[in-house]
């Protein structure tokens, strides 16, 4: 997984790059009828029922765009929130919220959206050892956003990216020349270039899964569209030689099934890809 460190760095590489392409060289709207020296007031008022995501993110933005702008925080990240509340007041210079609305309003529409189906998930899932995990099917630019809303709704985050995990998947397998060569080739590599990554290898059915299970070393092994009765082999098979996964196509319908085949993880591209965003507003006040 990514650090600290470097989650934040994507964070201002977002909030930069979306106010580049939001205001370019100027809001004129603001600058054409609001006096610069103007002050205001302002408030996050929801619109929807959820968990609310991106308060943090939105204390970021105005950090960024103006540094004397004051927020007044009445509902954190990750609480349940019910149309009418009001998550945040923001006060300063009126340009400057302004300036800022769109990008917020954007953020934690889509992130609360994210959390809120991802508890609803989570909330599936209460009784079992399994945990929900996103994926890479996020939207371009904003991946880390994304992610993090799915910690906020109290799921976990498989890899970020390429670069912080192994997973060979099934176009690897075929292009390597089957599993056992490319988990050779991958150990070698990662050896050779003094890299420290978790491996994961997916397998299609349960007689990759015996294949899988001849390497040494293997972190987790992803049950690609396994049927329930399958799933249950391959965990049996597994036992505590590593962790497992499933994936492919699972929905509110079967999660609750696959996880009481005792896998570790189940992974969800839906968490994000499949979301309708909350109803947000930033209102004057």
């Amino acid at each position: 997984m990514i650090s600290e460190e470097q989650f934040r760095k994507e964070l201002d590489i977002i909030i930069k790059n979306a106010i580049r392409e939001d205001v370019g060289d100027g809001d004129h709207s603001s600058l054409a009828c609001i006096p610069d020296s103007a002050s205001g007031k302002a408030m996050l008022l929801v619109k929807d029922n959820g968990i609310i995501a991106g308060v943090d993110f939105a204390k970021k933005v105005f950090e960024y765009v103006d540094s004397d702008l004051v927020v007044e925080v009445l509902i954190k990240d990750g609480a349940s929130v019910k149309f009418g509340d009001i998550a945040f007041y923001v006060s300063g210079r009126s340009q400057s919220i302004l300036k800022a609305e769109r990008l917020v309003l954007n953020g934690m529409q889509r992130m609360s959206a994210i959390a809120t189906k991802t508890h609803y998930f989570v909330k599936l899932l209460e009784g079992t050892n399994t945990k929900i995990l996103d994926t890479r099917k996020t939207t371009p630019g904003i991946r880390a956003l994304e992610k993090w809303a799915v910690k906020i709704g109290g799921g976990e985050n498989h890899r970020f990216a390429l670069y912080d995990m192994v997973m060979l998947k099934d176009n690897h397998i075929d292009f390597a020349g089957g599993i056992t060569k490319a988990i050779q080739k991958t150990q070698e590599y990662l050896a050779a270039k003094k890299l420290d990554l978790k491996i994961i290898v997916e397998a299609r059915n349960l007689e990759e899964v015996e294949v899988i299970l001849q390497s040494n070393g293997i972190y987790r092994i992803l049950l690609d569209n396994f049927s329930f009765a399958d799933t249950k082999k391959a965990v049996k098979m597994i036992g505590d030689k590593c962790l497992t996964e499933s994936s492919g196509g699972i929905n509110e319908e079967t999660i609750r099934k696959y996880a009481e085949c005792g896998v570790d993880f189940i992974s969800s591209g839906a968490l994000t890809h499949s979301i309708y965003n909350m109803d947000l507003s930033l209102k004057a006040v």
